[in-house]
Parts: structure tokens; sequence; C-alpha cells
């Protein structure tokens, strides 16, 4: 049986992607998409998320790409409009779970930095009990350890617990430990996932 719910946050709680920063400011989209590729890249952007700080990897970045600094840098100090909105639906099932009784968690690669603001900005993070973030554990998803700390800090069983990510590769970690999984696409989707998990809602 079900009994705890556990949440992503960026794709699944908050929108959050670079195209919604750099497809305005190049005014571009194929140019903020080779940016996004080759610069400013996902596997760059992982380092803050495991725990490096944003000005270390920043000064790392322009000294590769010293063409680049102005864009570099923005990726920083305009990080909060990669952020658009509330995934729709998603407060409202929140609130659903949590008048049935069922606690709410977080679980998310993120900067603790830039975390910080984003906490305060959307009303969603409010009906989250207690999270786990990567860039205060220094471990990334899929990494099977933010897992075993997820469960440990929680003090939660696999198979009682279901999480939600828009990522494949971090619910397929998750199932291989033996906690119940979903792939997120939209929150009507996910109503009725966790209906067949026999969440009451």
């Amino acid at each position: 049986m079900v009994r705890n719910i556990v949440f992503d946050f960026g794709g699944v709680l908050i929108n959050w992607n670079p195209h919604n920063l750099y497809d305005g400011y190049f005014g571009d989209k194929e140019k903020a998409q080779w940016f996004i590729d080759n610069i400013c890249t996902s596997e760059w952007n992982s380092q803050m998320d495991k725990g490096k700080p944003f000005s270390e990897g920043v000064a790392e970045l322009v000294a590769i790409h010293p063409e680049w600094e102005t864009e570099i840098r923005v990726y920083q100090s305009r990080w909060h409009e990669m952020v658009t909105c509330q995934v729709p639906g998603m407060e409202e099932l929140l609130k659903d779970l949590k008048a049935k009784g069922y606690p709410i968690y977080g679980l998310t690669n993120w900067s603790d930095e830039t975390m910080q603001d984003e906490f305060k900005r959307w009303n969603i993070f409010r009906l989250v009990d207690d999270m786990v973030v990567s860039g205060r554990e220094k471990l990334l998803k899929p990494d099977p350890a933010i897992y075993q700390c997820m469960l440990s800090r929680f003090k939660i069983k696999p198979e009682e617990t279901v999480f939600i990510d828009d990522n494949l590769k971090n619910v397929e970690a998750a199932k291989a430990l033996g906690i119940h999984a979903i792939r997120f696409e939209n929150a009507d989707n996910l109503r009725r996932q966790l209906t067949d998990l026999q969440v009451n809602i």
C-alpha cells in the first residue's frame, strides 16, 4: 500500500527550462538550442546541482568560452526567468493528496543557491513536508545513494512509496530500489496512475 508521495520539482511541480530564458534572450530558438547544447549544457548545470558554487562553475565555463561570457553569466544572474509557472493542475493535486492524509516529499536535482528564492516564489512548495536536495547532499539522481538518503531521511519504506519524475532514468533508478515510480507527463495522467496504485485522491 502506498503511504508516501515523493515528487521531483523541475518539470513536475514547476516549469523549469533554460529555453524559457534563452529563447527570448537570443530572439532565435535555434541559436538558443545550440547554446544550451554546446555551452551551458545540462552536464555543466549538473555540477551546480551537485553542489559546486555557481560562481565557480560560471568562472570555469567563461575561461573555456570567453567569447560567450555575457551569455554564460546570464545563466546565473537571470536564472529565475527559467522558471515561468507552476505545472498546471499540480498544486490542486498536492492539496487533494494532503487532504487525504498523504505526506508530500521532494527529491530534486537542484542547486541549493538558486533553490532558495524559487521556494519563496511559488505556493506549491508550501505543500511539501520535507525534501532531499542534491545540491545539499552532493548527490545526483539517478545515483541510488540519493534515493537511499531520501528513504532514510523521511523514515519511509520503498514498497510504501511512489516517486514521480519526468526523467525516465530517475524513474528506473527508483524502481530498481523497489520504489513505485511514475514518469510524469501531466497532472491528469498522474491522477489516473496514482489511482491505479490505489492512492486515495
